[in-house]
């Protein structure tokens, strides 16, 4: 029977006050709050000194940018005038790129894929066509593009689009072979429609298939060129509405391109061959090639070859013209990587691609189609990856790409975020990153260099850490709404490469990306970072300018949970606390033989996963391994993922912990301080009665429960597995993560019994490293399961899950100084522990008196006996001071371990106590800020006294918390997993925000969601993309000035003259009316049931930016150039009529002269 806690419903009542309303929409009034030792009540002293500034006023949500490389993109266009970059995507999203800086995101409601972009070139307005038949027309006049208007096909779907330059009517090919005209100005279906069984001919008894091709001729505007999949060319006449030629060939068309003369073009094939034709004489090819075909012997047609996906004719003046082509390679080397040809006279270069190719553009230097082209650079669009070629040099470079499109190089597993850290940190970390760059780069600018961008009002500096599979971490400049990499550190360079093969005999216990980052813990202050790997291990560096060749430290912890240890039925006899002397191990460095195995069938015992190296290593300038501290199997169970980790500087400890217990290591020393089981940790402060259960008990439920904390931490075990998956991600659904798995209809074979049934009760192995960018998460589904398989499913409360769980992780930890006993009259070295049951444990921190003797006299590590209590999993810990501001963790200023003016180790250590107040403005009492994944309370320190509660969420739970600065005062901010973002009050946790702003759809939004200080936060928003975003109303106030300009007013450059001889010679002498011919006057109206035309909200922004400021100046200039433009035309016909009167003049007197010649003077 449960034992009725009467001060619990007292506690309820007493915080029942207008702050403890339930926020996040749970429904629910505040809960209650345990006190062990404690009273409960108002305590009104406080609320009255302190008065909170921030208000509901301060808050609201918007996103502000997107980083990284566009996922899944399907894509490509590029404006040559006004030099900005589109990429569209399998998820309707579109990125618009410009110099540095100059980055935009759309989306399309739809979220259909995108199929084709085209520019209207120097207008500033992109035309997206899309998967579900909607063409739309974006207005980029504005710093966020909107859509003008959208026109939605019925009844054909759209396969291809045509925009000529300077045109206003768009060619839109189908799936049928017909093809519509679109007016971009109104965009209504023009009536002149061309049928696919008006262009071929009437004898031809097979449809050709869909419109693959569209362009008009660059010598008369009035030929449309159209080719159809099977391999039939069609060369329009738009004005007499009848084909002027056709062409045929065997093999299916790709791709076709025009030489700029307008006589010739080239079309690509599913053989792996080039065509080029004459429209002079159309009946056959006259040159046929296949570039990567072998040529045989016998003289017969070189053998086929994969297909050539697109082909590029391009022109030069000076010298032979470019074919750039993607595909055509040959069968016989299927191994061969994804490679975009280049052919330029005899030479042919072949580029080899790291991913497939999804699109590419070749950049020239005219806009013109009848100019000679002189391209000078190829944009390739990979699945993973940008990059563009420099075809002016003979090597063909690649340019450096100042994007950061390479955050997914290998897959993101976490994420930290650090807003308005101090200011010398850009700079030192750039320092030292730089020396690692790569050579052999263009040495000419980067092409896409588009738009404006400038700093905008906010400057203070931040700062984006992401933690990757392959072990590596990357330190972002994110300052202004950017994001440049400023150093990466390769955490697997302290251990031993593993040999192939060799990973069953030995201790590994992932069986992929065994270096993968799961935890990072960062001092920027101090320049102490830490990282926590997947195999069980934590890595210390200290941040130095030097180079330094060196031996590795390192560690090796025993952490066990002996209480599960049931199999054998005697009680623990273990003391809480053992001997001081047991826990300080000396320090050892690994060695070969110590990670040895004999044979597959011994116990493997106190083995670490990994073997850091034993010999000297160089360590360059930057991070530098200073300890490496390795959990190692014991009595042949493998250690447990870590899931909290916590450094401090100025106390030179670092403490981890996992599901079994806690660890506390002393770098400085390289000594252990304490390794214990999480219910040791009590002592005799446990408020729970844990009865130890029957071996069968156990043994029974060994195979379906156990308990597990943090999204951030998985414990897979044989019934629910989370899969890396980085090429087919599968969106998945996620369970609270202290709900109990559920039992699997999977049979296990007798293996994977006797490998249960060796690993223990309870004690799962791991699978594989966890990727935020992408995983797939299998549960095993039941009856009842489906119905709370969802993100919101409700959690037991933490007392009822003991009945069902012994194990406890180690969820928080916090170094601080703070009261850590009720009587206590001065702050002390604590360490706040706060657990999966949502447990809080303060640990007092025996320091020595003066820092010299910080390198000889040992730290001591003893429990205070006291416990605080929470619903839920405990996230995090903070303290205010006194009069309510945050207080900052004691920190050592930064030194340099290995300068070399001051050599000696003893030097005197610089220490920052108490941040910002100083030691004597302290005052008599502090504020304890510990949020749980169900609720947030507030203690008064030293009276223990719980101020306020609030739950946040009945229904959910918390993914993440954190308490940050906002406008010069302090709040928490919370994320839950039903999508809600939440910010509370501090201390008196009054809700100051609440909106539903984004569904987690799956576990990569929950692992990677943080926020930080000045109103900002980020998450993973695909596996190879960061969404930046803010809660802060003046940042979304200021937004428009930070973000870059997309149109900036820019001349089109004129035309060549193209001379009087191929003016009266070269093309078409009659002008092209495109508007008398496909207007509603001329060609009807088109029917309504082919499509819909949907008006756009960007037309009322565009107004609305335009009416004044920068915009409207832009605006005017627009106009302006329009007017000239439009004076240009007038003076360029008043120009050809005065020549064509003066030729008439000429040709009227040539003939008098002839008729006069031979008469004389009296003839007349």
């Amino acid at each position: 029977m449960k034992k009725f806690n009467f001060r619990k419903v007292l506690d309820g009542l007493t915080a029942a006050s207008p702050v403890g309303s339930s926020g996040g929409g749970s429904g629910s009034g505040a809960g209650g709050s345990v006190h062990p030792g404690g009273t409960a009540g108002a305590a009104g002293t406080p609320r009255e000194e302190i008065q909170e500034t921030l208000t509901s006023d301060y808050f609201q949500i918007c996103k502000t940018v997107r980083h990284g490389f566009p996922y899944l993109p399907t894509a490509l266009a590029f404006d040559p005038v006004q030099k900005i970059l589109a990429i569209g995507t399998r998820t309707g999203a579109i990125r618009i790129l410009g110099r540095p800086g100059v980055d935009c995101y759309c989306q399309h409601e739809s979220g259909a894929a995108v199929l084709q972009l085209q520019f209207l070139i120097n207008e500033g307005a992109l035309v997206s066509a899309c998967a579900d038949d909607a063409l739309h027309l974006w207005n980029l006049r504005q710093k966020r593009p909107a859509i003008l208007h959208s026109l939605k096909f019925n009844r054909e779907r759209i396969t291809y689009c045509h925009l000529p330059f300077q045109s206003k009517w768009l060619y839109v090919g189908t799936e049928r072979g017909n093809t519509h005209i679109v007016n971009i100005e109104s965009f209504i279906l023009s009536g002149y429609v061309i049928m696919w069984n008006k262009a071929i001919e009437l004898s031809t008894k097979t449809h050709p298939g869909p419109v693959v091709h569209l362009s008009d001729s660059p010598r008369d505007e009035g030929k449309l060129l159209i080719g159809y999949e099977n391999g039939t060319i069609v060369f329009w006449d738009l004005r007499s509405k009848r084909a002027d030629l056709r062409a045929y060939y065997d093999e299916a068309i790709h791709s076709v391109a025009w030489h700029h003369e307008g006589k010739q073009f080239m079309c690509s094939h599913s053989d792996g061959s080039l065509t080029l034709w004459n429209l002079k004489s159309p009946n056959r090819p006259f040159q046929t090639t296949i570039p990567h075909g072998k040529v045989q012997r016998d003289g017969k047609k070189p053998e086929s070859c994969k297909p050539i996906l697109k082909v590029e004719y391009k022109t030069c003046k000076n010298s032979e013209p470019f074919v750039v082509f993607s595909g055509g390679l040959s069968y016989d080397k299927p191994c061969r990587r994804p490679s975009l040809t280049i052919m330029h006279g005899k030479a042919i270069t072949v580029l080899e691609m790291d991913h497939p190719i999804v699109d590419f553009l070749t950049l020239c230097e005219t806009p013109y189609p009848n100019e000679f082209q002189e391209p000078y650079a190829v944009v390739v669009l990979l699945e993973k990856d940008l990059i563009v070629v420099d075809l002016t040099q003979t090597n063909f470079p690649i340019f450096e790409n100042p994007y950061p499109i390479d955050i997914h190089e290998s897959p993101v597993t976490c994420t930290e975020y650090f807003a308005d850290c101090p200011p010398d940190l850009i700079p030192v970390l750039y320092s030292v990153g730089a020396k690692h760059k790569k050579q052999g780069y263009s040495n000419k600018e980067w092409p896409i260099s588009g738009g404006a961008w400038n700093l905008g009002a906010q400057t203070y500096p931040e700062i984006i850490i992401t933690g990757h599979a392959d072990g590596s971490v990357k330190f972002w400049d994110a300052s202004a709404i950017t994001l440049q990499m400023l150093y990466k550190l390769k955490t697997s360079k302290v251990f031993e490469k593993q040999k192939v093969g060799e990973g069953k005999a030995t201790a590994e216990i992932v069986e992929e990306d065994p270096f993968a980052v799961q935890m990072m813990y960062w001092c920027p202050e101090s320049r102490i970072f830490c990282v926590a790997g997947v195999s069980a291990y934590v890595i210390v560096y200290r941040f130095s300018k030097h180079e330094v060749n060196t031996e590795i430290a390192s560690l090796e912890v025993r952490l066990q949970s002996e209480v599960e240890d049931i199999i054998t039925p005697e009680p623990e006899t273990n003391p809480p606390f053992p001997d001081a002397s047991s826990q300080l191990p000396s320090l050892k460095s690994l060695s070969g033989s110590t990670n040895t195995v004999a044979c597959e069938g011994t116990m493997k015992d106190s083995i670490p996963c990994l073997s850091v190296k034993a010999r000297p290593v160089r360590m360059p300038p930057g991070y530098q391994a200073d300890l490496v501290i390795q959990l190692v199997w014991v009595d042949g169970e493998p250690p447990q993922q870590i899931t909290s980790l916590a450094v401090n500087s100025a106390y030179g400890l670092v403490a981890f912990g996992n599901c079994n217990g806690l660890a506390v290591v002393d770098f400085m020393q390289k000594t252990v301080l304490l390794s214990m089981g999480t219910l040791d940790l009590y002592g005799s402060s446990d408020p729970y009665q844990r009865q130890p259960r029957s071996p069968r008990k156990s043994r029974q439920f060994a195979a379906d429960n156990f308990c597990m904390r943090g999204l951030s931490n998985f414990y897979p075990d044989l019934t629910k597995r989370i899969r890396t998956s980085y090429q087919n991600h599968v969106n998945g659904h996620c369970t609270s993560p202290t709900s109990q798995s559920c039992s699997s209809g999977k049979r296990l074979s007798s293996a994977d019994v006797s490998r249960a049934n060796r690993r223990g009760p309870g004690r799962p192995p791991f699978r594989k490293a966890q990727s935020a960018a992408c995983m797939e998460i299998s549960l095993p589904v039941t009856t009842e399961e489906n119905r709370e398989n969802s993100f919101s499913r409700s959690r037991s409360s933490s007392v009822s899950s003991i009945d069902r769980d012994s194990k406890e992780a180690i969820t928080a930890l916090f170094f601080m100084e703070s009261f850590a006993r009720k009587n206590d009259s001065a702050v002390s070295s604590c360490l706040w522990v706060g657990t999966g049951l949502g447990m809080v444990i303060i640990l007092s921190l025996n320091l020595p008196a003066s820092d010299d003797l910080r390198h000889s006299e040992p730290v001591m590590v003893s429990p205070s006996g006291t416990v605080l209590t929470l619903k839920g999993a405990v996230l995090t810990f903070a303290c205010l001071d006194c009069m309510g501001t945050l207080t900052h963790q004691p920190y050592e200023v930064w030194r340099d371990p290995h300068s070399a003016d001051d050599g000696d180790r003893t030097r005197k250590r610089k220490l920052v106590m108490h941040s910002p107040s100083s030691s004597q403005d302290m005052g008599d009492h502090q504020f304890a800020v510990i949020c749980s994944e169900k609720q947030a309370k507030v203690f008064s320190l030293p009276s223990q006294t719980c101020l306020y509660v609030h739950n946040i969420t009945e229904t959910s739970f918390l993914l993440r918390a954190d308490v940050v600065t906002l406008c010069n005062s302090v709040c928490l901010a919370c994320f839950c997993a039903n999508g809600h973002i939440m910010t509370l009050s501090l201390p008196s946790l009054r809700p100051l925000l609440d909106m539903n702003y984004l569904p987690v759809t799956d576990m990569r939004i929950a692992r990677t969601f943080c926020f930080t200080n000045e109103g900002q936060a980020l998450y993973l928003s695909s596996p190879t993309e960061i969404q930046r975003l803010t809660y802060s109303q003046e940042m979304c106030d200021n937004l428009q000035d930070m973000l870059g300009d997309l149109f900036t007013p820019v001349e089109t450059p004129e035309a060549q003259n193209r001379g009087f001889l191929k003016g009266l010679f070269g093309g078409s002498g009659q002008a092209f009316d495109r508007e008398e011919l496909f207007g509603e006057a001329t060609a009807g109206k088109a029917s309504r049931s082919l499509a819909q035309h949907i008006p756009g909200s960007g037309g009322i922004e565009g107004v609305r930016g335009a009416a004044g400021g920068v915009i409207g100046d832009l605006t005017r200039a627009r106009i302006a150039l329009d007017e000239r433009g439009q004076k240009l035309g007038e003076l360029d016909e008043r120009t050809a009529s005065m020549m064509a009167s003066a030729e008439a003049f000429s040709k009227h007197a040539h003939e008098v002269m002839l008729k006069y010649k031979d008469k004389k003077w009296y003839q007349f």
